[in-house]
């Protein structure tokens, strides 16, 4: 009996091992599966169901402190991106029903933004702004009341409205970790004070690149247009936009379609914290720079070249040699009889000068002109007797010479003549002088 009891409690005992062993393999089973599962979730959330979304390039990671602000609309530097790249921004909201339609636009082409909202819209939205950072968007600040005169605010009623802003929004996030520490003055109102109060805090201040000013009366057909034609010129940068206007939420779906047929690419920016280290960006990046246009290119068959320099360029054989100039002796057409002397050209007709020349070493060799005669080459003569002066026949003598009696007299100036008003008598009217045979006539004969 006692043997039998023995048995049955070794069979229970094996029984309770094994069940334990059981759950101990259940529970690891579970275990995986759960961490699986853990793994999987983000990797599912982050996929996009569209295949044809514009999608994000790239996420951008950037310190608030080293950049404190950003945007060529106000500023000389701007976010490090590369061509063909744009960040989306809204300003003002959160509002429905305006910014679920924003939400659900980019939704579906797994596009991600950066929402400055207002304070007082996040106290009156709460799940709005959750929503917001939930579907991995960027949440900043954008003041408590948006001011329009936020310039003219003392410097004490400007922080407040920067502090109330961000307790408002850190509020309805629940977590002051998720708000990103980057602020947007209130239709970019900003004061120098203020950008040093903000660097103070470690707050990044965003300007904008270009707006699509879908805050005025425009249609939203003119709101894509300008948004497109901007972005074209510039080639990247940060957009503008701003999630309670009703022309925006009818034109985002066609904008975002319209980047990815154009080429251009949608960049995340996001904040570093500890566990999320700043991307590793170059100095320069920061700085703007207009793409360079790109110009037909030019096809030359037969390009031109100078010719290559030969030896007779550099004066070969006698390269760099000085030679001396020698005068060339004067050339005198031997004496003919006095009746028929042929006269030598010169300047003035009939006339020859003939000086006395000495050899120069400084007299460089005659070359003929275009304005000299064809001169012959003649025999060379011996050098005539030297004559100084001028030497012509009397009667060309006498018409070079003017007569000593002779002095041109100044024209003389007729007396101005005297202004008389009204008829002249008759007395007075100077007498006519006429030619013979006429005879004046008068007031008498012509009576």
């Amino acid at each position: 009996m006692h043997a039998r009891l023995g048995s049955t409690d070794k069979v229970g005992a094996r029984l309770t091992a094994e069940r334990k062993t059981v759950g101990v393999m259940m529970r690891g089973v579970l275990a995986i599966i759960g961490i699986s599962a853990f793994l999987a979730a983000p990797a599912a959330a982050n996929e996009c169901a569209n295949p044809d979304a514009l999608g994000v390039e790239r996420t951008v990671v950037i310190d608030a402190t080293e950049h404190p602000r950003i945007g060529t609309m106000q500023y000389p530097e701007t976010l490090p991106l590369h061509d063909k790249e744009v960040v989306l921004t809204f300003d003002d909201g959160p509002l429905p029903p305006y910014t679920n339609r924003v939400l659900q636009a980019l939704a579906a082409e797994c596009v991600k933004a950066t929402f400055f909202l207002v304070g007082r819209q996040s106290r009156a939205y709460p799940e709005m702004v959750r929503r917001v950072y939930n579907e991995g968007h960027t949440v900043a600040s954008h003041s408590q009341n948006h001011p329009l005169i936020f310039t003219r605010l003392p410097k004490a009623g400007a922080e407040r409205e920067i502090e109330q802003g961000i307790e408002s929004a850190t509020a309805a996030l629940g977590d002051p970790r998720a708000l990103a520490p980057f602020f947007r003055f209130p239709g970019l109102g900003r004061s120098q004070a203020i950008e040093a109060y903000l660097a103070s805090r470690q707050i990044m201040v965003w300007s904008a690149d270009f707006p699509a000013d879908d805050w005025t009366r425009i249609s939203p057909k003119a709101v894509m247009a300008r948004a497109l034609d901007r972005l074209e010129r510039k080639g990247k940068g940060v957009l503008l936009l701003h999630d309670i206007q009703p022309r925006t939420v009818l034109m985002l779906p066609t904008l975002l379609r319209e980047l990815k047929h154009r080429g251009y690419k949608v960049v995340h920016i996001v904040p570093a914290t500890v566990d999320r280290p700043k991307t590793v960006t170059e100095p320069e990046s920061w700085v703007f720079h207009r793409p360079m246009r790109q110009g037909w290119p030019r096809i030359v068959e037969q390009p031109y070249q100078l010719p290559a320099p030969s030896a007779e360029s550099f004066g070969w054989p006698h390269p760099f040699r000085i030679r001396e100039a020698v005068a060339m002796p004067q050339v005198v057409t031997p004496p003919v009889a006095a009746t028929a002397r042929p006269h030598a050209w010169s300047p003035t007709p009939h006339v020859s000068l003939v000086k006395t020349v000495e050899p120069s070493t400084l007299t460089p060799t005659p070359t003929a002109t275009f304005g000299d005669p064809p001169v012959e080459p003649a025999a060379t003569a011996p050098l005539a007797e030297p004559v100084t002066g001028v030497v012509a026949s009397p009667d060309v003598l006498a018409e070079m010479i003017a007569p000593a009696a002779w002095v041109p007299r100044p024209k003389a100036r007729p007396a101005p003549k005297a202004r008389v008003h009204g008829p002249v008598p008759v007395g007075l009217r100077p007498p006519l002088s006429l030619p013979s045979g006429q005879v004046a006539r008068t007031a008498q004969t012509a009576r």
